[in-house]
């Protein structure tokens, strides 16, 4: 993967050159924050959950993805493959926020980001279209801050949509049947005469 990680340092270095300026260098630093650890779209699905009377189990459906995404990307990969960041690779580059610390394959922000529509996408929630943009826009800021390469991104988006996939699966055979979207009305008692 070295000679991979070489080659896509070429893309990054184009977004460097050709990409940054003032206000984008002020800009994705708060939309790749965004996506630290998950936080918004923790804070959507119970958002979702709390909020969306008849929509309540898309919001579960995000917390199970999202925790999915977690074991997978972050636990199971990202320390199976131990990939290299770039910025180690080119230490020339000056970051705009803080390095980290894990390794870089797959992209985690991304995985979460792409989990999460995922799930939004397959119950046709109705702010989906704008959280694919936000979920597009936090991938595209890991490579335009030259935290990941590419293919950590695609690699997270990929990850992403299996666990989107996964969680809404798991939700539809197992969790759904003996989940009450809304709880039933109390039952009304008889008035007397």
């Amino acid at each position: 993967m070295a000679s991979l990680s070489v080659a896509e340092l070429g893309i990054l270095n184009w977004i460097q050159a050709n990409c940054h300026n003032e206000f984008w260098d002020e800009v994705m630093p708060v939309l790749t924050s965004l996506g630290n650890g998950g936080l918004i779209w923790i804070a959507l699905a119970v958002a979702i959950l709390l909020l969306q009377r008849g929509k309540r189990g898309t919001g579960l459906q995000v917390l199970i993805a999202l925790l999915l995404s977690l074991v997978l990307c972050n636990l199971l990969l990202k320390n199976a493959v131990d990939r290299v960041r770039p910025f180690d690779l080119n230490q020339m580059v000056q970051l705009l926020v803080p390095e980290p610390q894990d390794p870089s394959f797959p992209s985690g922000h991304t995985s979460a980001s792409f989990a999460a529509v995922t799930v939004l996408f397959l119950n046709r929630w109705k702010g989906r279209w704008p959280a694919l943009a936000l979920a597009g826009g936090i991938g595209f800021s890991r490579m335009y801050l030259y935290l990941h390469f590419l293919t950590d991104v695609l690699g997270g988006v990929a990850t992403g949509v299996f666990c989107g996939w996964l969680a809404a699966t798991l939700w539809q055979k197992w969790i759904s049947p003996h989940w009450p979207e809304t709880p039933p009305d109390p039952p009304k008692t008889k008035k007397r005469t």
